[in-house]
């Protein structure tokens, strides 16, 4: 029994949202903690040192950096067997591109609480930590919101590029449009992803404005 095209593309949306927020899930996990721990260790050198080097990471271009993940894949082989194509490899590059608009946002919403904020936290007698969860972070919150609202949307977008290595997704439609030189599926791809990234844009906007201080 063949499926339906409204079908089809209702699941290749699933497995398009599945890419996004597994990616945005483990993305926020790793770079707000290590956005919050660069803005306070005293070494700003090491900290200049990692945002230096995720952001080289974002200036591979998507293909090339799906090639190396792949090539990093068969590599790592001998050692721990790991799936080349599919749902793995895709996370893999769009959490590496997901990466740099959160951390640097948390960097610098955290780095740019004023000092008097902190004193007055300190004159009321919280430690160090009650005044980073208290004072800190939900002052520096719209700016997180902000870095994770640019990694949605660049997620998203990039979400189409990683069909190539099996991952599934409106990519796949996108895809298939341009082998066979048919408008109607690479629109039936494009529009969907689009109408995702407002969306979801839209609903990480509320959401930030709710829990906004």
């Amino acid at each position: 029994m063949e499926t339906s095209p409204i079908i089809f593309i209702l699941l290749k949306t699933w497995e398009h949202l599945q890419l996004t927020f597994y990616t945005m899930f483990i993305s926020m996990a790793i770079a707000i903690p290590l956005g919050i721990l660069l803005a306070r260790i005293r070494f700003q050198k090491i900290s200049s040192g990692v945002l230096r080097v995720v952001a080289i990471m974002q200036t591979i271009p998507g293909l090339a950096l799906i090639a190396l993940i792949m090539v990093f894949l068969v590599f790592l082989r001998p050692i721990i067997h790991l799936p080349t194509t599919g749902f793995l490899p895709g996370i893999i590059v769009l959490i590496t591109y997901a990466l740099l608009p959160i951390l640097n946002n948390t960097y610098t919403g955290i780095k740019h609480v004023s000092q008097a904020n902190k004193d007055i936290a300190k004159g009321m007698g919280m430690t160090s930590m009650q005044s980073l969860f208290m004072v800190e972070v939900p002052i520096a919150l719209p700016v997180i919101i902000t870095g994770v609202r640019t990694s949605l949307v660049w997620t998203i977008g990039l979400a189409t590029l990683t069909s190539l290595v099996g991952s599934g997704g409106l990519g796949d439609l996108i895809m298939q449009g341009l082998r066979s030189l048919q408008l109607n599926l690479i629109l039936q791809g494009t529009i969907p992803a689009a109408l995702l990234a407002i969306i979801l844009d839209w609903m990480v906007a509320k959401i930030g404005r709710w829990i906004e201080p």
